[in-house]
């Protein structure tokens, strides 16, 4: 099926999709799992400790290719995000300081995971990631569209889709810009995605639609002969793996005024 089909299945559907996704054997096996653990889970040692767990949160948060990355992520957890020198604070990828904010160990130690987020809402994360993937698996194009309709209301500056490489590549599809332009300085690359696009439109819900919209029509422009692609975004939104360390130095130096 084509992005712009795809898309508008899954998001007039979604209830219905979400539901279908939450029962699905291994969907259900491990959320049912997680569920029956992570209220005994009292401490950030015992939360490493079970794989299981670990790797469904961390799945949950879109994090699940840096699930091998242990050292990684418990510094991360380690420091929370109060101290403004924290890994959380440092780096530019806010879906760390999205984790670490949710399970902050380093605050709420052993009643960190008797909070709702941890809980019910880690699982809904989870189900939301899945039906991401389930739609990659009909066309890559319409993942991208509802990846980036999940982080629109965390984008406040052209830095944040620059630093994200599936946001990037949404707005760049959506105005057809090259992708030689990537090669241009980051300053440069920033003012282009102010000039096209209006980052307070992205807050509503009408004028996100449109925008959305229009790069399935311009993916499906792109990519006539692709009804089903290897799904990408995993990779893609993975600042560590994906996105080079002096590219995201840059970034963050620009964002903190250094």
């Amino acid at each position: 099926m084509t992005a712009a089909i795809t898309y508008r299945l899954y998001t007039q559907n979604t209830e219905r999709v979400l539901d279908g996704i939450a029962r699905k054997p291994m969907v259900s096996r491990e959320t049912e799992y997680y569920l029956s653990k992570i209220g005994s889970i009292d401490s950030l040692d015992a939360f490493m400790a079970d794989s299981r767990v670990f790797n469904y949160a961390m799945e949950a948060y879109g994090l699940g290719d840096m699930s091998y990355a242990k050292a990684f992520v418990r510094k991360l957890l380690e420091e929370g995000i109060d101290n403004s020198d924290s890994l959380a604070n440092e780096l530019t990828d806010q879906r760390y300081y999205k984790f670490a904010q949710d399970f902050n160990f380093a605050r709420y130690g052993e009643t960190t995971t008797t909070f709702e987020r941890t809980r019910s809402g880690t699982v809904e994360k989870y189900h939301q990631q899945q039906m991401e993937v389930a739609a990659g698996n009909d066309n890559e194009g319409a993942r991208l569209a509802l990846y980036f309709a999940r982080k629109a209301d965390e984008i406040d500056s052209p830095y944040d889709i620059l630093a994200d490489k599936a946001l990037m590549e949404v707005v760049y599809t959506a105005f057809g810009i090259p992708s030689e332009t990537s090669s241009q300085s980051i300053e440069k690359q920033a003012a282009l995605i102010e000039d096209k696009l209006d980052l307070d439109s992205l807050s509503d819900p009408e004028e996100l639609e449109t925008f959305l919209q229009r790069f399935v029509t311009m993916w499906d422009i792109e990519n006539p002969d692709s009804t089903a692609t290897i799904p990408t975004i995993a990779p893609l939104t993975s600042g560590v793996q994906t996105i080079s360390t002096d590219l995201l130095a840059t970034i963050q130096s620009i964002k903190s005024g250094r």
